[in-house]
């Protein structure tokens, strides 16, 4: 047992240094550990270094509680396991809550600061997976545009689907934004969320949470939540809630994905946005005409050069920006134009949305306010203003909050795929469409070859960025409702002269 109690001593020395635990805690974090741990006795051994994250620590006990018949040696039971490993040395909510407030009290950022670091030494956020993410940037007419393939998720062990199929059916949590999810022990189908902490947000008199994301696909990544299990939409009460938030926290910003499906997010299911530290380069791209709304003198107004279709609308005033916001939502929920192919509904069921997304520039608050439209069509029958066919061999999925901002979450299937391509690109080959695994890619393949005469070890993988990086951004231009072409900007334009005098 030599190896798991000095482990145990390692893991309470690392507590200690990330301030998860006091040194008043240390006896009672080592008793909670020993119980988990399934040994008898704590014996503690001398430790002297610093560790970035508890990962080396808990993949030691991780190896010995499998070998000890503790847990299956599988993906989905050490994610549990280590998960209460790492309980016994967190703080309570109420201690967690306490101190963010503290930390407030000197400044929002420092509170943040603080949280985020606690969320990544308890391993809620699991900074060494998230580490292994592939990410560059690709040089666009709009900006750099972010590309990432999403490495985090581990794929599942055969084993673990094998016993998420036979786990007992449960509503509880309702979901994975549920608040009841704090302390979760987690099971076969619904992720541990022992570590999980929660800070108590007000906004506009209503229950809310901020956490950060276990999989952070960009810096802080946070998520607001609802105190209520409620399904998600967006109305003036979104407007509101952002604008109160850049309030509490105003070095974040904010933003909801689209209340619909196709063009909304992963979860409708229930009430929340997202926001963060990070600066995108839709945040960065320029106002290329100007609007005036004449009932509005204080709003500033303009088409954003992207290629989502957005208005951007800046005002100190926060009231003037969510008044404007709703009556324009309002309108769009029942605007059409049918020489762009943009109907409100069909047959009854509404198509129109906005993706909204919010931030402060200095006393200003800010918001891009994202024209979505869900329609399906017999050419399209994913979605008209959704990745179209020729791009789902990069990028299937809905384009949400994220993806609107400029960050591309690209499937974890491409590294493998892009490491064959890479080597056919290198040999010469003329075509791969008889190579199974990546035949879906035969098409671009063959026009990246006629783009790129010269394929050399020192520029191939910089031209698999960059071809892969405008693939992303021809998905932006399939998702924009108003084409950026003089047919398209003409029917923006006409879209904002319909309502300049709400």
């Amino acid at each position: 047992m030599s190896d798991i109690q000095r482990s145990i001593s390692r893991l309470l020395h690392f507590a200690r240094q990330k301030g998860l635990i006091a040194p008043d805690d240390e006896v009672y974090a080592a008793n909670r550990l020993i119980d988990v741990l399934g040994v008898e006795e704590y014996v503690p051994h001398a430790v002297d270094e610093t560790l970035e994250t508890a990962t080396p620590v808990l993949e030691e006990m991780l190896d010995d509680a499998a070998a000890r018949g503790l847990i299956e040696n599988t993906v989905n039971e050490r994610d549990l396991f280590d998960t209460r490993i790492m309980d016994c040395v967190m703080p309570r909510p109420s201690e967690v809550v306490r101190e963010f407030r503290a930390h407030y009290a000197a400044s929002p950022q420092e509170a943040t600061d603080w949280y985020y670091r606690l969320s990544i030494a308890s391993n809620y956020i699991r900074k060494t997976r998230i580490d292994r993410n592939i990410a560059w940037k690709t040089a666009t007419e709009y900006g750099d545009l972010d590309v990432t393939i999403n490495l985090s998720k581990p794929e599942k062990d055969p084993r673990d689907i094998a016993k998420a199929k036979l786990a007992k059916a449960s509503s509880y949590p309702k979901c994975l934004l549920c608040r009841e999810n704090e302390g979760y022990a987690g099971r076969a189908n619904h992720p541990a969320r022992e570590t999980h902490r929660l800070i108590p947000l007000d906004l506009c008199g209503a229950s809310w949470f901020l956490q950060y994301s276990p999989y952070t696909y960009y810096n802080e990544h946070c998520i607001i939540l609802n105190g209520d299990h409620v399904p998600m939409v967006i109305s003036r009460e979104t407007f509101e809630n952002l604008a109160a938030f850049l309030e509490i926290f105003p070095h974040y910003f904010a933003g909801s994905n689209a209340d619909l499906p196709i063009v909304g997010g992963s979860i409708l299911s229930h009430d929340h946005y997202q926001g963060g530290r990070y600066t995108f380069a839709m945040e960065c791209a320029a106002t290329e005409k100007e609007y005036a709304f004449k009932n509005y003198p204080t709003v500033r107004a303009g088409r954003v050069k992207w290629p989502m279709s957005t208005l951007r609308l800046t005002s100190p005033d926060a009231d003037a920006l969510i008044d404007l916001a709703e009556k324009i939502l309002a309108a769009w929920r029942v605007y059409s134009d049918a020489s762009v192919e943009i109907l409100a509904e069909t047959d009854g069921t509404p198509h129109n949305t906005i993706t909204p997304i919010a931030r402060r520039r200095g006393e200003d608050f800010e918001f891009d306010l994202v024209f979505r439209n869900n329609r399906t069509t017999a050419e399209h029958p994913l979605g008209l203003f959704h990745p179209h066919a020729e791009v789902h061999h990069i990028k299937k999925e809905n384009i949400g909050l994220i993806e609107v901002l400029g960050l591309a979450i690209l499937p974890a299937r491409l590294k493998s795929e892009m490491e064959q391509i890479r080597a056919e690109l290198l040999r010469g080959a003329a075509d791969i469409a008889g190579i199974a695994d990546i035949e879906k890619h035969a098409d671009w393949y063959r026009s990246v070859r006629a783009a790129h005469t010269t394929v050399t070890e020192g520029n191939v993988d910089g031209i698999l960025r960059d071809e892969i990086g405008k693939v992303f951004l021809e998905v932006l231009t399939h998702a924009g409702v108003f084409k950026r072409d003089a047919a398209g900007m003409a029917a923006f334009d006409r879209w904002i002269e319909s309502i300049a005098g709400v």
